[in-house]
């Protein structure tokens, strides 16, 4: 059996420390939508491992989320949960 994860050398190897950043407005709402959605799919994850910024003019916030990513399915269920919250209006 070939691995083709050499083939493409961006390809993530898991398990892989791995930020995510979700952008929304400045709403009270985000950050604990967020943090439940992340709690959900990464249950060990640490509360040290959020920080979140405000845009100079305070109407977006910007959190980036630290954590360990065990596989492509994984990522692809919270980007998709996340991208379905209608709090959230951008991940990178």
């Amino acid at each position: 059996m070939h691995d083709t994860t050499d083939a493409n050398p961006g390809a993530l190897k898991f398990p892989c420390l791995f930020p995510l950043k979700v952008m929304g407005l400045n709403n009270d709402g985000l950050y604990p939508a967020v943090h439940a959605i992340l709690k959900k799919h990464v249950p060990d994850l640490d509360g040290a491992a959020f920080t979140s910024r405000r845009s100079s003019s305070g109407k977006y916030l910007s959190i980036t989320v630290t954590f360990t990513a065990h596989s492509r399915d994984q990522l692809n269920a919270i980007y998709q949960e996340l991208h379905d919250h209608e709090l959230v209006l951008m991940t990178l």
